[in-house]
Parts: C-alpha cells; structure tokens; sequence
C-alpha cells in the first residue's frame, strides 16, 4: 500500500496554517509548506510565516531553506520536499503538505518529470537575450502565444519561470500548463487534497485585515532590512505580494496608502488566481469554512484517514 500524504490548499488568508498545525497535531503528523515564499529566510512577515508559538511543536520542513538573494526552481522544491516527505514517512509519522502555491504541490503530486530534464542551454541562452534587448515584457508576450494559462499565472517580472514555460513546450510541443492540468499523479504517494474556501467577501475582508496586521507586525521594517542587505526587486524572492510593494513605498514611487491599497488588491487578486487554480484539480476536495466548525473539518479529515 501507497503511503498517504495528505494536501491541505487553498487562497491566501483563508486559515491553512491553523487547521494543518491542528491537523498534524491529531494525526502524529510533520507539515511540509508549499508556499513558494516561505522557503526564503529573513522573510517572516511578508510571508505570514507560523511563529514558533503557532507551530505548537509541529516540526515544518521547506521554510527559511535559502536565502533571499538566492533563485530558487520548482525543480528544487521537487526534490527536497519529496526528501522531506519521504523522511516523515519513513519515521511513522504523515506528511501534511500546506500552502498555496499550487506549482509546488503539483509538483510533488503530479508526474512532472519534464522538470528534471537538463533542458536546452542554447534556447534559454536566447531567451535571456532577447530579454536583455527588449525587455522581460518581450520574452512574456512569447509565452501569451503558445501557452496563456501559463502566461495568466506567471508574472513577467519571473523571468526564470516564463522561460522555464517556453523552453518546456519548446522542447515538447505541449503547453507548460498542461502538465500540471492533466492530473497524472505521482505513483509515490495516495494523495488526498483538500482546499479550504470561504465566501469572498469574508475572505477579502480577511485579506485587508492581515495586510494591516502584517504592516504593524513590522513589513516595513523587515522589508528596509532586505533593502540595506541589497536586494532589488529583480530578486526572485523580492518579486513576492508585498515585499515589492514596499520596495516602491521606501524608494518614494507611491504614498504609504497607495502601497496598503495595492498590497491589499493584488493580495485579493492572487486568492482568485489560486482558487482558480483549485478548482481545475479533479481530486481535489472543496472544503467551505463557512459551512464547517474548525473541529469538523478536522473530524472529516480524520475520518478519511482512518
């Protein structure tokens, strides 16, 4: 038998942390994030990171793994998170994946070999020149013609990525995209994936708060930190919701309420984008948290596992 590993998904700000640390604490269970901006060290608030206070003792893997001046692909994640689950396994204990970001889990979950390949030097070579010539924009706009959905939901400004995406079809002829749509799993593990959701204008309003409870925890202050140790916003881990907000806030490009504003948008915009994201997944199970106490949707969960 397949051992389980157990997803727990969904937008920012809905309550992952809280019902997976829970969760792992009823199931003798380790968290493995999946959130592609909590593998950064010095990188707390932005990220909404657990304290060590919320973690309740539950040990979490793939946070605070690299530095912040550091790229770091999906390829990697693949790998250490899969050593990481592995390892729980191995131990007796259930590996509980957290987070978001819906190409990390994927990648652990789907079959994406494509992504251990060596790729082509020579086309990502061009590439980067075409980006040195004309800009990252011009490199983007080739991946809005052959692959739209990968397009959507990478920014142009993730040039890695966006090259990553067109060297993929380059290679295959396939979208990038369509890989991680079509749902072959990963022979490894029984996955069971469940995302939480919430009526949006509880969730948005949830959103603007915690923008506001991050900004008086201290974003400021932690991002001006990030900026004296030399990071720009053509860091891969500056390029996250809030981080490069604040960048242009400190170097006077917009008003301290222009930047809440923007934070609390684009924040609201990516909990759509992830939801979308979600709901493309067949095996993935919706769990509403208006309809459901925490303590139910750990008793389901529970029961499912038994």
């Amino acid at each position: 038998m397949k051992p389980g590993l157990i997803v727990i998904a969904g937008p920012t700000g809905v309550g992952k942390t809280e019902i997976s640390i829970r969760l792992a604490k009823l199931l003798d269970g380790e968290i493995v994030s999946c959130d592609s901006m909590q593998v950064y060290r010095l990188m707390d608030i932005g990220s909404a990171k657990a304290t060590y206070e919320e973690m309740q003792g539950i040990p979490h893997h793939m946070v605070d793994i690299i530095d912040p001046e550091t790229p770091f692909t999906v390829s990697e994640y693949k790998a250490m998170a899969e050593k990481a689950i592995d390892d729980i396994i191995a131990r007796g204990k259930v590996p509980i994946m957290a987070g978001g970001t819906g190409l990390y889990i994927d990648s652990v979950i789907t079959d994406m070999s494509f992504a251990e390949g060596s790729g082509d030097p020579q086309f990502r070579s061009r590439m980067e020149e075409l980006a040195a010539a004309g800009g990252k924009e011009d490199v983007h706009r080739l991946l809005v013609e052959v692959d739209p959905t990968a397009a959507e939901r990478i920014h142009p400004n993730n040039l890695k990525r966006v090259i990553r995406a067109l060297e993929v079809h380059h290679m295959t002829g396939r979208p990038f995209s369509s890989f991680a749509d079509e749902g072959i799993l990963n022979p490894k593990y029984e996955v069971r994936y469940y995302y939480l959701n919430r009526k949006r204008e509880d969730l948005y309003e949830a959103i603007d708060k915690r923008v506001l409870k991050m900004l008086s925890d201290g974003l400021l202050e932690e991002v001006r930190m990030l900026k004296e140790r030399g990071l720009t916003r053509e860091h891969q881990s500056m390029q996250g919701i809030g981080y490069k907000e604040v960048l242009d806030y400190l170097d006077g490009k917009k008003t301290y309420e222009g930047m809440v504003e923007e934070i609390q948008r684009h924040s609201r915009n990516y909990a759509k984008r992830q939801l979308t994201w979600f709901r493309r997944k067949s095996i993935a199970v919706e769990i509403n948290r208006d309809e459901m106490s925490t303590e139910e949707i750990l008793n389901i969960i529970k029961s499912m596992e038994s």
